[in-house]
């Protein structure tokens, strides 16, 4: 837990003084899940898998470990489902 990083759902920039300090605007993320993430190279679908951009390539995502359509099942999605759609609407790179 110590290598977790905070990650905005909804960027801090594109959001509203609530959604910027709504608990449920977040995830606790690795870095590199952190990383992918937050410029949309990564989203979450609301039954927790995993929705990969196609701007990296296979090869890329192998070496990081990371698949397309994998189930994190620890991942909160409950009260995020907004925040999520946005991010997949908006954020990931399609």
């Amino acid at each position: 837990d110590r290598l977790l990083i905070a990650s905005h759902i909804k960027p801090w920039a594109k959001s509203n003084e609530f959604e910027k300090t709504d608990p449920l605007n977040g995830f606790m993320l690795t870095p590199t899940f952190d990383f992918l993430f937050d410029r949309g190279f990564m989203s979450f679908t609301d039954d927790k898998k995993t929705i990969l951009s196609p701007f990296l390539s296979n090869m890329t995502y192998s070496k990081l470990g990371i698949s397309d359509n994998k189930t994190f099942s620890h991942l909160p999605i409950d009260g995020r489902k907004e925040y999520l759609d946005y991010h997949r609407t908006e954020i990931l790179k399609r």
